[in-house]
C-alpha cells in the first residue's frame, strides 16, 4: 500500500514539511481494510497533542504520545493542569477499559516511584513489580488498569487528594505534576 499522507501527533509535527494531514478532534480514518483509527486531540504537553484509538474488531490500542504514561502523564509544556485533567480524565478515561495503551516514551519505572510516595494500592504494587521486572510496558497495560493505578487519573481519591492538599480534581492534577517535576 503506497503512503498516502503524514499525520500530526504534536507540536514538533506541525511544523515538519512532510506533515500532510491535522484531523480534527474525534475524525475517523480506516488503515487498510479493517483498522478503525479515531483522533483524540489531548493538549497540554504541546497544544496541538493527539492521540490516537486504532479498533480492529474488538482489539483497541491507543498511542498516547506524551500524554498519557504508563503511571505517569507528560509535562505540562504548553498547557494547564485544567487541559490534562480533561485530556486524561474525560477524553482518554472515556475509552474501553480493555483499550491497551502505548506511550510514547517508555518512564514508567520512574513514574512508579513517584506513583507510591502518593498512593499505595494493590494495582500499583503490581505495576511495581512488572516494571521491576521487564524492561518495557508498552502494550501491557489498558485504560482500565491506568484508572487503577495512574495517580494522575485518580485526582479524585481521597489519598492521592490528601497527599495534595485539595479535594478539587483540578487542583490536584496540577499539585501532582509540580511534586512529579520536583521528585
Amino acid at each position: 500500500m503506497p503512503l498516502s499522507s503524514i499525520l500530526q501527533t504534536h507540536q514538533r509535527g506541525k511544523d515538519c514539511a512532510k506533515v500532510t494531514t491535522t484531523p480534527k478532534h474525534g475524525e475517523t480514518f480506516s488503515v487498510g481494510d479493517n483498522i478503525k483509527v479515531k483522533a483524540l486531540h489531548t493538549p497540554c504537553h504541546t497544544q496541538d497533542s493527539i492521540c490516537y484509538l486504532f479498533e480492529d474488531g474488538n482489539d483497541r490500542a491507543v498511542f498516547t504520545g506524551d500524554t498519557l504514561f504508563i503511571g505517569g502523564c507528560g509535562r505540562f509544556f504548553e498547557g494547564t493542569a485544567q487541559e490534562m485533567h480533561t485530556a486524561l480524565n474525560t477524553t482518554l478515561a472515556a475509552l474501553p477499559d480493555d483499550t491497551k495503551v502505548f506511550p510514547g516514551h517508555e518512564y514508567t519505572k520512574g513514574n512508579v516511584k513517584f506513583g507510591v510516595q502518593v498512593l499505595q494500592n494493590e494495582a500499583l504494587k503490581k505495576l511495581e513489580a512488572f516494571a521491576n521486572s521487564n524492561k518495557e510496558t508498552q502494550g501491557k497495560f489498558t485504560i482500565g488498569d491506568e484508572k487503577n493505578h495512574n495517580v494522575f487519573m485518580r485526582v479524585t481519591d481521597p489519598t492521592i487528594q490528601k497527599a495534595a492538599g485539595s479535594t478539587d480534581p483540578v487542583e490536584v492534577m496540577a499539585k501532582l505534576r509540580e511534586m512529579k517535576n520536583a521528585s
